[in-house]
């Protein structure tokens, strides 16, 4: 339909042009009434058909033109499209201002009129998708004094935005993401980045099997994600093809974005604190819902195997928290009563060192 109205334009522009070529010559030439009107026949029909071939491939690339073009606005977030726009006609307006003191100048103020156009509508668009994230919060704040509250609703609160959350490939692979994502803690949307999920196919096409089953781990993740009706999950075509590191993207991106990094590499936790980047750890929130333990309190554990220490056992709780029982060698493979003598927090996680009850000892 499209290429059909684009031969249509241009058959009729071509004639029009074809019929006014054979008038001119015809004022020009003394010709003969009737070798006129064959003349301008002849025109108008060469013009129609240079018309219907021109039209089709001035058709057929702008067809293609705007399809690409369509293809990367889809792309584009929504928030980023509207910051866009907005950001064009305050550009626009302001180029429109400027514009009546540049007419009046000789010669060349029409095309200053039309340049200042060019560059306040990209410098506005610019400036509004750099500063979109106090755009935002701008817009809510005015919106939140403007907007009377409905019956029910609280006045004088800022409707709130939630930050993105941005999946690295550690904790897709990692696979909690999913149970976390069911309770409903994790609010808006988990955001894939292209360039993590190229990491994962890698993975998953390694040649050794252990990572190869660690990639196909977290595309099954990521799939899982996908089917939950609680969850968002977004791919993110974005990507940073100078910075060869995915942590180093992944920083980037979430400064660009204002969102949060969701993970559980150690690494990539610190690097992106450094750089002012919030993160969620899941090893910190598996850490911190951990059952707290204080000295003194009684116990019964499994002794799995001996300690690093002369004399020392070793068992574990329920949600995997090593327990160094003093004195518990002897005791491997029984359930012994213990009381809790410390408990030392490392960055790998919690170890909990615990003392035979007395009449355990001797048993």
């Amino acid at each position: 339909m499209f290429l059909v109205f684009t031969r249509f334009i241009f058959v009729l522009m071509f004639g029009i042009g074809g019929y006014q070529f054979a008038e001119l010559l015809r004022r020009t030439a003394l010709q003969t009434k009737a070798a006129g009107i064959t003349a301008i026949i002849l025109a108008i029909i060469i013009g129609c058909g240079l018309g219907y071939v021109l039209g089709g491939v001035f058709g057929r690339w702008l067809d293609r033109t705007l399809r690409h073009l369509e293809s990367h606005i889809l792309k584009v977030p929504g928030s980023d499209l509207v910051a866009a726009v907005v950001g064009l006609v305050l550009g626009l307006i302001i180029a429109a201002l400027v514009s009546m003191g540049l007419r009046p100048i000789p010669f060349v103020g029409v095309y200053l009129a039309i340049l200042s156009f060019v560059v306040f509508g990209f410098l506005g668009m610019r400036l509004a998708l750099r500063r979109k994230k106090e755009f935002g919060s701008l817009f809510h704040t005015f919106s939140s004094e403007v907007i009377k509250p409905q019956h029910g609703a609280v006045s004088g609160l800022t409707p709130l935005t939630l930050p993105e959350k941005i999946l690295d490939t550690s904790v897709i692979i990692d696979g909690r993401i999913i149970d976390i994502s069911r309770t409903g803690f994790i609010e808006g949307r988990l955001i894939v980045p292209r360039f993590v999920l190229r990491e994962l196919q890698n993975i998953a096409d390694s040649e050794d099997a252990l990572k190869r089953n660690r990639g196909r781990r977290g595309l099954d993740t990521l799939n899982a994600l996908q089917r939950e009706p609680k969850v968002e999950v977004h791919i993110l075509e974005k990507d940073y093809p100078e910075s060869g590191d995915v942590d180093a993207k992944l920083v980037r991106l979430a400064k660009e974005a204002g969102g949060i990094i969701l993970t559980n590499d150690y690494n990539l936790n610190k690097i992106a604190e450094l750089q002012g980047v919030s993160v969620l750890n899941i090893n910190e929130l598996a850490n911190a819902l951990k059952p707290v333990v204080l000295p003194g309190e009684e116990m019964s554990i499994y002794i799995l195997k001996e300690g690093k220490e002369v004399g020392q056992g070793v068992g574990y709780l329920d949600d995997g928290t090593m327990v160094v029982v003093d004195g518990g060698k002897k005791h491997v493979g029984e359930e012994v009563d213990v009381v809790v003598t410390s408990v030392l927090q490392t960055p790998a996680g919690r170890m909990i060192f615990v003392k035979l009850k007395s009449g355990e000892t001797n048993t």
